[in-house]
C-alpha cells in the first residue's frame, strides 16, 4: 500500500475521505444531518466504528468518513489507533475505491498517533492473492493509496520508522503464507536475501557439507529423508557501536513438517507449511531493522530444513550426536524442531559469543492447548531478559505469557541409551522441550525459548491481520530492540 504525505487537500485528492473521532466527540461542524444520522446508527466514536455520508463538492460526489478511535488516553492509545486504521482499512479494502484520504488538518493527533494509524491501515491491508484467480470483482482489492492530509509535524518520519516494520512483518505473513512447493529451504534462502538486498544487512549461509562438517547430526538428521537440502540462513545487522556483543535470535524453519516416520494423521496437514513461523518472523524482523537502521547488534540466525518420510529418513529410535558434543535417542521423529534449533543454537553461541540468545518457534502443540491463539509461551533461564520480553508483548501486541523451567521435569527426557531424548511423556510437552533446548545454552549464556505454535497462523481475521499469516513475532522482536538495544 502506497502512502503519500500533503500538506492540504487539492482536485486530485482522493474521494474518499476520512476523519477521526474521538468517543463522544462528534466534530462540531458536522451538519444536521450528518449528525442525527450519527445518532440514529449509535455511532459515539468506539474505537473502529466507521459512520459514513455522502455530500457533492466542487462538483463531484465525496465520501466522507467518520471513524472513531475511542478514548483511551493512557498506555493503550497507540494500540487503539491501530486497531481504528485497521478497521478503516478492512470497510473498505474491496468497496471499489482506489485510496482514501485521512485528513489530520484538526490536529488530533501528534505525530505517533498518525503513525500508529497508518501502521494498522497497512498491515490490514496486507492479503496473499498470488495463485487466486478466479476472484468476483466485489472480492478483489480496489485500495491501493492512503493520502495523508495536514499531518503534523514529524509525522511522515514518525512513519517511515513504522513502515519499516509494516514491510518486515509483510515479508513474514509472506513467507509463512507461501505452499511448501514454493517455499523451501534453498527458496526460504534465495527470497529474504532478494528482499534484504541493498539494506546494509549482511547475509550468508551454511549448506549441508558445511553443516556436516560442524557436526550438526541432529539438525541434518531431520532432513535426511527430504530431496531439499537443508541450509542455515544467517542475517547479520550490526547497526551499533562497535564491539558491543549482538544479541541473536534463533528460528526455527521447519518448511514443511510431514512428522517423518512418526506420521502426522493427514487431516490438517496442509497447515504444516506454516512450521517455519519462528524463521519467518526473525527473517521478517531483521528486514525491519535494516529497513530502520536500528542503532543495535543483531544477527538473526534461521535452521531451514524439510521433515520428510523416505527410506533415508531417520527413524524413532536412532541416535544424533548434535554439534555440542551431546547425544539425543530420536524417539518421534516428529519431534523435530527442537533437533533443528540445539544445532543452530550452539552454532550461533559458539559463533557470535551473544549477550543474549533469543530462539522463537512453532514448536509444541502442547502450547496451543495450553494457551489457545491469545499468546506465546516463555521460558528463559534469566528473570531481567524474560522481564523485558514480557513488557514487549505487551507494547508490540505479541503477547507472551512466562512458563517454569527446573530440573524436577528433566528426568522426563533421560534416556537409557543416550544422553537425552528428543521428547518425554504427554504431560508437560512445552516444558519439557523447553528443558530439552535449555541443555544446549552454553556459559550461562542468557536465552529465552519463545513458542509460539498458536500465533503465526489464524482462522479467522483479526484486528490487523486477515485469515492466514499473522506476522507474529516481528513486532515483539522490533519492540524488543528499540527498549531493550537501542535505549
Amino acid at each position: 500500500m502506497q502512502i503519500t504525505f500533503r500538506a492540504a487537500a487539492d482536485s486530485s485528492s482522493p474521494r474518499l475521505v476520512a476523519r477521526v473521532v474521538e468517543r463522544d466527540k462528534l466534530p462540531a461542524d458536522l451538519s444536521r444531518a450528518d449528525s442525527e444520522g450519527a445518532a440514529a446508527v449509535r455511532f459515539t466514536g468506539k474505537t473502529g466504528q466507521v459512520f459514513e455520508t455522502f455530500a457533492e463538492q466542487d462538483g463531484r460526489v465525496v465520501r466522507q468518513v467518520l471513524l472513531g478511535i475511542g478514548g483511551n488516553d493512557g498506555e493503550g492509545r497507540l494500540g487503539a489507533l491501530e486497531r481504528a486504521g485497521a478497521a478503516l482499512t478492512a470497510k473498505y479494502l474491496t468497496a471499489g475505491e482506489s485510496a482514501i484520504a485521512l485528513d489530520m488538518s484538526d490536529g488530533r493527533l501528534r505525530a505517533d498517533e498518525v503513525a500508529a494509524l497508518l501502521l494498522g491501515m497497512r498491515l490490514r491491508a496486507w492479503r496473499h492473492d498470488a495463485y487466486r484467480t478466479r476472484l468476483k470483482d466485489e472480492q478483489k482489492r480496489t485500495l491501493h493509496e492512503i493520502a495523508v492530509i495536514g499531518a503534523p509535524d514529524g509525522a511522515e518520519a514518525a512513519w517511515q520508522v513504522e513502515q519499516a516494520l509494516a514491510e518486515g512483518v509483510e515479508l513474514t505473513r509472506e513467507l509463512v503464507a507461501e505452499p511448501a512447493n514454493v517455499i523451501y529451504p534453498e527458496s526460504f534462502v534465495e527470497r529474504v536475501t532478494q528482499r534484504l538486498e541493498g539494506t546494509g544487512a549482511e547475509v550468508s549461509f551454511l549448506d549441508e557439507d558445511e553443516m556436516r562438517a560442524l557436526g550438526m547430526g541432529a539438525l541434518l538428521g531431520v532432513s535426511l529423508g527430504s530431496e531439499r537440502e537443508a541450509r542455515l540462513l544467517v542475517i547479520k545487522w550490526l547497526g551499533g557501536e562497535s564491539g558491543v556483543k549482538p544479541t541473536v535470535f534463533v528460528g526455527k524453519g521447519v518448511t514443511f513438517d510431514t512428522g517423518g516416520i512418526s506420521i502426522k494423521p493427514a487431516a490438517g496437514m496442509e497447515d504444516m507449511k506454516w512450521d517455519m513461523g519462528g524463521a519467518g518472523a526473525v527473517a521478517g524482523a531483521m528486514l525491519a531493522l535494516a529497513r530502520r537502521k536500528a542503532p543495535a547488534n543483531v544477527i538473526g540466525v534461521c535452521g531451514l530444513v524439510e521433515n520428510m518420510p523416505d527410506g533415508k529418513a531417520q527413524r524413532p529410535g536412532d541416535v544424533v550426536t548434535t554439534m555440542s558434543g551431546q547425544t539425543v535417542e530420536v524417539i518421534n521423529t516428529d519431534a523435530e524442531g527442537r533437533l533443528v534449533l540445539c544445532d543452530a543454537m550452539t552454532w550461533a553461541q559458539r559463533e557470535f559469543k551473544p549477550a543474549a540468545l533469543i530462539d522463537l518457534a512453532t514448536l509444541t502443540g502442547a502450547m496451543i492447548i495450553s494457551l489457545g491463539h491469545e499468546h506465546g509461551g516463555l521460558f528463559s533461564n534469566n528473570d531481567k531478559l524474560a522481564d523485558n520480553l514480557l513488557a514487549a508483548g505487551r507494547a508490540s501486541g505479541d503477547k507472551m505469557w512466562r512458563f517454569p523451567l527446573a530440573p524436577e521435569y528433566d528426568k522426563l527426557i533421560d534416556s537409557p541409551i543416550a544422553d537425552m531424548k528428543n521428547v518425554g511423556p504427554r504431560w508437560a510437552g512445552s516444558i519439557t522441550a523447553a528443558q530439552y533446548l535449555q541443555r544446549f545454552v552454553e556459559n550461562d549464556t542468557p536465552w529465552a525459548h519463545l513458542d509460539i505454535a498458536g500465533m503465526v497462523w489464524a482462522d479467522k481475521p483479526g484486528a490487523t491481520w486477515d485469515k492466514g499469516a499473522t506476522g507474529f513475532g516481528v513486532r515483539l522482536i522490533d519492540r524488543y530492540v528499540r527498549d531493550v538495544l537501542e535505549s
